[in-house]
Order: structure tokens, then sequence, then C-alpha cells
């Protein structure tokens, strides 16, 4: 069922992408367009290889997308948080979904047809620009991802997360995770154990302090010399 999407006064979200400076007469062209979608905690959004009919925004919650190894193993690719869009791919190839795709928390979404949303592209041009746009910033993230995985260390890929989290969501130095530690081991690339054992020596070593969820940036710099590898905790 079709719901209005973006409400008068709900452009104040913090959303990211493709609808971060999106004019009001196109952000109503696409509740037109949009179906609200909600999701319960574990419930599958897409499956790798299935064929993709349109791609989704956050409104609520969390989604992870993630890969599975012919063992089974999962590696979480990124996590999508209210006001980011996954899926966008597909808007112009129409191919099968490359991942899968779950609601890590209850999660709203909303889901934009593939074929309505490319006739707002010929109608609208500037949104093939805002597309590309995303593409390219996904594309650059990936990118990233893939050079710490492959060419750092574990601890310095989990000191560069954490400065990432805090240009972006730190308050008074600390942070404050959203996904579980095994989730966020899976994102890096390590086991839980691994993590856990790299998180007490950064704490030994004055850099952090860890309250449950909560991280507290003790010692930028060092986290800095540590994400970059000039710097060694064990």
């Amino acid at each position: 069922m079709r719901e209005g999407a973006f409400r008068k006064g709900e452009k104040s979200l913090n959303l990211e992408g493709i609808f971060a400076e999106m004019p009001e007469d196109l952000i109503g062209e696409l509740n037109k367009i949009a179906v609200k979608q909600v999701y319960e905690k574990g419930e599958m959004i897409f499956w790798e290889g299935d064929q993709s009919q349109g791609f989704y925004l956050v409104l609520e919650g969390l989604i992870k997308i993630y890969k599975l190894s012919g063992e089974g193993k999962e590696q979480i690719l990124q996590f999508i948080k209210p006001g980011q869009t996954f899926g966008e791919v597909v808007v112009f190839f129409g191919r099968a979904f490359p991942a899968h795709a779950e609601a890590v928390q209850k999660s709203i979404v909303l889901f934009f047809p593939r074929q309505d949303f490319r006739e707002l592209i010929r109608e609208n041009p500037e949104l093939a620009l805002m597309m590309l746009a995303i593409l390219s910033e996904r594309l650059r993230r990936f990118t990233i991802q893939v050079e710490n995985l492959s060419l750092k260390e574990v601890p310095s890929r989990l000191a560069g997360y954490f400065l990432y989290l805090s240009q972006k969501e730190a308050k008074d130095d600390t942070i404050e995770l959203d996904i579980s530690k095994g989730q966020l081991a899976s994102l890096l690339g390590t086991v839980p154990e691994t993590l856990s054992r790299i998180l007490r020596r950064m704490a030994e070593h004055g850099i952090i302090e860890v309250k449950g969820r909560q991280i507290r940036l003790l010692d930028i710099p060092n986290l800095v010399a540590l994400s970059e590898g000039g710097k060694r905790i064990f």
C-alpha cells in the first residue's frame, strides 16, 4: 500500500544521498511512487540473486548488506542507517541483487519501483546526476573497504572505523555502537574474540575507554597513528 512518504516538515530528517538537497517539488514527485514497507528484526529484504524491482531508503531502523561464503561465513559489507539508500545500482541495469539485505532492527523503509523511478529521471534529469553522485560515493567507500581488508591489520581497521564514526556521530569524543560486537567483527573481517582482544589492548594503551557499546576516544593522535599503521599495540 502506498503512503505519503515525505509529509510536511519531514525534510528536516537527516537524509543523505540523492535526497540530501532535493527540492520540495521533486520530493513531492517521489512521494507519489514511494511504497512504505516494514521489516521485523531478522527479516530478509532481499537475497543475493533476487531480481531487482527497485531500490530502498531507510526511514527507521538498521539494515545490513552482506555476502555468504561457500562455507556459510558471513561478511558484512556495510550497514545502512536512516536517511541512507541501498540497492540503487540495479535502477539502471535491472540486474539481480549482488548481496543479501536483512533488517538488524525493526525497520521502516521506502521502496521506489525501478520503472517508476526511471520515468521520473526522464522528466527530471537532475535525478540522474544525484544518482551518479551517490553511486560514486558508494564506490569510494567500497574501494576503501577493500584496501582496509586486504592491506591493513585488524587494529588499524578498527581504529579507522572509530575515526569514521567520530566524524559523523561523536558527542564529547564518545561514540556509541549501534551494532553488536559480533557484527562489528564481521564488518572488519575478523572474529569476536580477536575484536575483544584488540579493544582491551587499545584501552590498556589509553587510546579508548569502553563502557558497553559506548566508546570514549581518549587519544585521537594515537588513534590516527594506529589507523595508518604507524603505531602498534601488540
